[in-house]
């Protein structure tokens, strides 16, 4: 009974937050100003250390190095997140003043999609021990992947998703004071507006996300309230990293190198945790050296005009 007490604590404690996020600080629809952004990233941040202070102080060093370890990972892999948030805004003109609306509800559902999936990946390993192989294998490919294909254009409106939807019921072009639904008064049939299915999209998208960063953080851990945890802040600290830096993510360039670093790095630990099992703090060492070199780079290397990602 114990155990469960801490999930119990800390899921009350989002919810306060986030009905404060949208009842009080966001009850009005409003473009967020960069300034208002940095406050929000400080405050996630900030509330991310303190957990983490508490995680170290009640459950110990190795705990605590964990929690700090899968939240650079994740924080690092949400990169590719805010890249496809640009393209879904962009794709579905989608005003400002309703962007932090899309992005508060995509997050409570990526909140509780990651929930559901952590779950599930806490279960296979507590069942089946080769699923280690599995996903060390899968996040090697996944890495491959990102340093090997070259650039394409996703177009959101060819998501399955959308384009089922777009078939079976109507859908408007006007976003209708940031409504996901509208009554048509010509039939009285609901009828989708783009603001839905942009969020469609981030879901979509925020699902094939997960399938990566969730085996990534169970190489830090297996411990189901440490990966939970540290995925929670990082999403919701998300959103306010993406205005903060939407205008400026084509500058970091060389941080899919080193996400894909990263990827490879617990793909590795995943495949010989049985030969030898790497000390955790290396493993944070690593990351946060990666994601510190990535970001230096992309700063002090400039990516020449018309060269690609994969080319950078």
């Amino acid at each position: 009974m114990d155990e469960i007490w801490p999930w119990i604590a800390f899921t009350v404690f989002i919810v306060v937050l986030l009905a404060l996020d949208l009842g009080v600080f966001n009850r009005r629809a409003h473009e967020v100003r960069p300034k208002e952004a940095a406050t929000w990233v400080a405050i996630w941040v900030s509330l991310a250390a303190v957990f983490n202070a508490g995680v170290y102080h009640f459950l110990g060093m190795e705990k605590g190095l964990q929690f700090t370890t899968g939240y650079l990972i994740e924080e690092m892999l949400s990169v590719d997140n805010m890249f496809v948030f640009v393209l879904v805004m962009t794709a579905f003109r989608v005003p400002k003043i309703y962007q932090h609306k899309l992005l508060f509800y995509g997050i409570l559902g990526a909140l509780l999609m990651r929930g559901s999936l952590i779950a599930a990946g806490a279960w296979l390993i507590a069942n089946f021990h080769w699923i280690f192989y599995a996903f060390g294998a899968f996040l090697l490919f996944t890495a491959f992947r990102m340093v090997t294909d070259k650039d394409s254009e996703l177009d959101p409106h060819n998501n399955p998703i959308v384009k089922y939807i777009s078939r079976h019921m109507p859908v408007v072009s006007e976003f209708h004071d940031g409504k996901f639904f509208i009554k048509r008064e010509s039939d009285g049939r609901r009828a989708a507006t783009p603001l839905f299915l942009a969020l469609v999209c981030i879901e979509f998208t925020d699902l094939v996300f997960a399938m990566d960063s969730i085996p990534a953080i169970f190489a830090v851990t297996e411990d189901p309230f440490i990966v939970f945890t540290s995925n929670v802040f990082a999403i919701l600290g998300l959103r306010s990293l993406y205005f903060l830096l939407s205008h400026a993510l084509d500058k970091f360039h060389y941080l899919k190198h080193g996400i894909a670093a990263v990827l490879t790095f617990v793909g590795l630990k995943m495949l010989t945790k049985d030969v030898a099992e790497v000390p955790m703090l290396w493993s944070l060492v690593f990351i946060a050296c990666t994601m510190a070199i990535s970001i230096t780079a992309s700063l002090l290397l400039p990516r020449k005009k018309g060269t690609s990602d994969k080319e950078a």
